[in-house]
């Protein structure tokens, strides 16, 4: 009944090997992890530097506006901030400690602040 088709009857052509060796196999992967870490990390980095940029960008726009006197801002990311996960805003005070300002979101992005409009496009 299975003479055509051995492997329907559970018989397995060859002589038991693997048919790559260890090495090779070995290889293989170290091959695949090594490109997809190629693949994925420049994404990674890229969306981490742009967001920072943003962030920096954003605060000061944000510490401009709430605390003109400031002499600098600060963008942090924080899991744990009062605003909750994400990019966190902070003036740099030199005597007084650093104080929060705005949270920015996991994706920050440029504010719109009470006294602008919006830019019409």
């Amino acid at each position: 009944m299975y003479d055509d088709e051995p492997e329907l009857a559970g018989y397995e052509p060859g002589d038991g090997r693997p048919l790559r060796s260890a090495r090779t196999l070995l290889a293989m992967r170290l091959v695949v992890i090594v490109g997809l870490i190629g693949f994925i990390l420049p994404g990674i980095v890229t969306i981490v530097s742009v967001s920072a940029d943003t962030a920096r960008r954003s605060c000061a726009r944000w510490v401009g506006y709430e605390r003109p006197d400031a002499p600098a801002s600060d963008a942090r990311l924080e899991l744990f901030g009062y605003g909750g996960p994400g990019w966190q805003c902070y003036t740099k005070n030199a005597f007084g400690g650093d104080k929060w300002i705005a949270p920015l979101g996991l994706i920050p992005a440029m504010p719109v602040l009470p006294n602008e409009r919006p830019a019409s496009s």
